[in-house]
C-alpha cells in the first residue's frame, strides 16, 4: 500500500531539492503511477491517496488504498495524519503518522506544469513515487519517468501496478 511504506533515513547522501506546492496539492484524490517495490506493496494495485485538511492549516489527512491483485480486488487503506514540515515556504514536506507508531516523510520533488501529476520520494530517494489525478496516456508516462531519472532516481526500479 503506498502509505504504509516505511523509512529509516540515515542522511548519508544529500537531500534531494523540493518543489513548491500550493495548499491545491493536499486536497483530493491522487492515483499511484509508478513507485519503487516494497513488501508491504506487494499485490497491491490500482493504488491512490487522498488528502483532506486537518484541523490545523499544516494538517493533512491521509486515506492510502490499493486494491489486492485486480483493480476491482478487495480494498485495502490506512489512515494517516500528516503535518507539512515546511508550511509556509514550499509546502513540499509533509511527514504522515499512520498505526502501529510508522512513520514516511513524502516530500515532493517535482509537481507538473499543469499540476496533474507529481513525484515524490523520502528524503534519501530510497523510495519514489508517481502520482497523477488520472490515469496517464503512455506519452505522459514516459514523461513522468524521463522527469524521475532527471531528479536522479533510478527508474530501473520503478513498478507500474495496473491502475483503476
Amino acid at each position: 500500500m503506498t502509505g504504509l511504506m516505511v523509512s529509516f533515513t540515515t542522511g548519508a547522501a544529500a537531500a534531494p531539492k523540493v518543489a513548491r506546492v500550493g495548499p491545491d496539492h493536499y486536497t483530493g484524490t491522487w492515483l499511484e503511477i509508478g513507485r519503487t517495490p516494497m513488501f508491504l506493496t506487494d499485490g497491491c494495485v490500482a493504488g491512490y491517496s487522498t488528502y483532506r485538511r486537518g484541523e490545523t492549516p499544516d494538517e493533512v489527512l491521509v486515506e492510502d488504498g490499493c486494491h489486492v491483485d485486480t483493480p476491482k480486488g478487495r480494498l485495502k487503506t490506512v489512515n494517516g495524519t500528516g503535518k507539512i514540515e515546511d508550511f509556509g515556504t514550499t509546502n513540499a514536506k509533509m511527514r504522515v503518522r499512520y498505526p502501529l507508531l510508522i512513520t514516511f516523510n513524502y516530500w515532493v520533488l517535482y509537481k507538473s506544469p499543469d499540476k496533474t501529476w507529481f513525484i515524490s520520494a523520502n528524503p534519501s530517494m530510497k523510495d519514489l513515487w508517481i502520482y497523477s489525478r488520472t490515469v496517464p496516456s503512455k506519452a505522459r508516462l514516459q514523461r513522468m519517468v524521463r522527469k524521475a531519472r532527471e531528479l536522479g532516481y533510478d527508474v530501473s526500479k520503478l513498478e507500474f501496478p495496473a491502475a483503476r
